[in-house]
């Protein structure tokens, strides 16, 4: 490298472009790095230094280093530089960046009615049919040892030499960001039987599905069937359609993810392990183009590189960035950003500034509810946005936003764990900040938030598997009832049903704990002082609720959520306290009349309960059968 290439190389590091936490010597090394990506993390820091503060500059023909310039640590540069994604070391990935129009349906696209002729295809015998997908690499390791950047290089697959070499059979691949699929049987020329493959080092967890075919032929009656789901119940009983994605209609008709399939059936199959039963998916359908390439999902997919490109745009953005700073809340165990959003209007006087209240938001705790992160979307374009209703949000609140706090499990295409095989909505009051750093990391920033200014709402984001509607949970004490304060915490879930009539569904709400519960975040920020502390779920599915009822949900229907949580939190929060008395009135006589009709309901199962004690033991005493007046002696004896 001569002189002048080198001054030019070192003018790039100094340059914002490099003001990240990426180590200044990385890009002369990482040509080699990807070529030696079996080094440790460990094996790496005796040779590369861990400083970030120290650069190098080439002058009067030696290198000199130096400090460097002061920097808002943490941030992104303001051309939006992002971190390099990087996997669990054993992982194998494709090289192939896949990508996604968004699209939104021009017309609501109906669920699927069940004609009770639906079959239910066996599991095929160990060695029956032919094994045309194998990827069991990325559960080889017990547990999570280390990562690097893009992950292992793949092992050739079983493809064919050209197209004619394997005549018809389709073409699978999920070794891709978000991706998931083990392994795939072709049972016969149109017929595949798929195994998903469960959370990284766990033995559990199968509902998240995404992946790639190729080699499809077009106008022939295909047939999928998954056969290691585990709940027993699902969506897909009740309507629901997968999705598919065909690149050449996004290439020449400019259109995107689609419901599809006919004679679906979600069935208890002949598979079980480790007594743990198995459950099957099986729906027919039809490719629209010969040689094309298609994708099938769960849900819309959301990934870590969505997300980053996101904030990318928003970070280039002169205008959003003045009031949008985005940062570096931690990494992940697999060392990945975890981002966290700080937004709202600084305002010039310092003491009314810190007066403001603080909303949070967080989202994608689960990696395979990728719906969260679609409503996370629209709740963002509303807050960032120009309306003067999101300006006065801003002049109101500070929302601290973490977007996604599970990126491992999501580039991994985990369902519900992180990369410690761990549900992290279980462990929020673990201390164990090495396992579960985003979760740690979390509660700590909300105490600090607490300390500095009231936080009047926490609402962590969710996908549901097995109901339709929008609904909540929140958190009250059985001793509140008595006294009204119950109904505060109602309030807000209360006004998102009036401003989104036809999705959320209030009756749908709990506002109970569950023992099982108290690990997750609405429980435990409830318990640190968040009286307004809720989890909102979003069904994969569709509504049952007005014009919505019977159809799919599409990301346009999950970003208006966003959008009418923000009208919520205007309507919950406005100096104008009419409405919100009105809702709290309606809401006051919605309660009494439920109460009554739960008293009235206990005494009339109290009441059959005794009926049928009597009748039972009527039948098994004949000592009894002496006449009416034995009634009494009965009830007596046995109440």
């Amino acid at each position: 490298m001569s002189k002048d290439s080198d001054k030019q190389h070192i003018g790039q590091l100094n340059s914002d472009y490099y003001n990240s936490d990426e180590d200044p010597f990385n890009p002369f090394l990482r040509e080699e790095l990807e070529q030696c990506g079996f080094f440790t993390d460990a094996f790496c820091d005796q040779f590369l230094p861990r400083t970030t503060q120290l650069l190098l500059e080439y002058n009067s023909g030696k290198w000199v280093p130096r400090l460097r310039e002061p920097r808002d640590l943490y941030g992104l540069s303001p051309t939006g530089h992002l971190n390099i994604i990087r996997w669990p070391n054993q992982y194998e990935v494709i090289r192939e960046k896949i990508e996604h129009i968004e699209w939104v349906p021009p017309r609501p696209e109906p669920l699927y009615c069940p004609t009770g002729l639906e079959t239910e295809p066996p599991c095929p015998e160990h060695g029956e049919g032919a094994v045309v997908y194998l990827s069991d690499q990325a559960n080889k390791d017990s547990s999570f040892m280390y990562s690097r950047i893009g992950g292992s290089f793949p092992s050739k697959q079983v493809l064919p030499q050209s197209w004619n070499d394997w005549d018809n059979t389709l073409i699978f691949e999920a070794r891709f960001e978000s991706g998931n699929l083990q392994k795939v049987v072709k049972i016969s020329d149109f017929e595949y039987q798929l195994t998903l493959r469960t959370d990284l080092y766990t033995k559990r967890h199968t509902q998240w599905y995404y992946f790639q075919v190729t080699n499809t032929l077009a106008g022939m009656p295909y047939r999928f069937t998954i056969v290691n789901f585990t709940k027993p119940t699902s969506l897909y009983n009740r309507g629901m359609r997968p999705l598919l994605y065909s690149e050449t209609d996004a290439k020449i008709r400019n259109v995107g993810w689609q419901r599809t399939g006919d004679e679906i059936k979600y069935y208890k199959n002949n598979l079980s392990h480790d007594g743990r039963q198995y459950f099957s998916l099986t729906w027919t359908f039809q490719f629209p183009h010969n040689r094309d390439t298609c994708y099938f999902a769960h849900c819309y997919p959301y990934t870590y590189s969505n997300l980053q490109d996101y904030l990318s745009d928003i970070a280039a953005d002169p205008g959003r960035s003045k009031f949008c700073k985005i940062r570096i809340l931690c990494h992940s165990l697999a060392r990945n950003i975890v981002y966290v959003l700080t937004i709202t209007n600084p305002l010039q006087d310092f003491r009314e500034e810190k007066r403001k209240a603080a909303i949070i938001l967080t989202a994608r705790v689960h990696p395979g509810e990728t719906n969260s992160s679609w409503i996370m979307k629209g709740f963002l374009d509303y807050i960032l946005g120009d309306s003067s209703n999101a300006q006065l949000l801003r002049d109101t609140f500070v929302f601290k936003v973490v977007p996604m706090l599970n990126p491992d499990g999501v580039i991994v295409g985990n369902y519900r764990c992180s990369l410690a095989g761990r549900d992290l909505n279980r462990n929020y009051k673990s201390e164990l900040k090495e396992s579960f750093p985003p979760i740690w990391y979390t509660r700590t920033m909300i105490k600090r938030m607490m300390e500095e200014r009231n936080v009047l709402l926490y609402c962590d984001l969710h996908g549901h598997s097995r109901k339709e509607n929008v609904f909540m949970y929140g958190c009250e004490k059985k001793d509140q009832q008595e006294g009204g304060s119950y109904l505060h915490q109602r309030i807000f879930p209360f006004i998102m049903s009036k401003n989104c009539p036809d999705k959320f569904s209030f009756p749908d709400c709990s506002f109970k704990i569950q023992k099982g519960k108290e690990g997750t975040g609405r429980v435990v920020m409830w318990k640190m002082g968040i009286s307004n502390s809720y989890t909102l779920e979003v069904t994969f599915c569709g509504s049952k609720l007005g014009n919505t009822h019977g159809k799919h949900f599409t990301t346009k229907d999950l970003e208006s959520i966003g959008y009418n949580f923000c009208d919520s939190l205007l309507d919950f929060c406005t100096k104008n306290k009419d409405k919100y008395n009105e809702y709290l009135k309606e809401l006051e006589e919605m309660v009494k009349q439920d109460d009554h009709s739960t008293s009235v309901n206990d005494t009339m199962d109290k009441d059959s309960r005794y009926i049928l004690l009597f009748l039972y033991a009527y039948i098994s005493r004949p000592s009894l059968n002496r006449g009416i007046s034995s009634i009494g002696v009965f009830f007596r004896d046995v109440i």
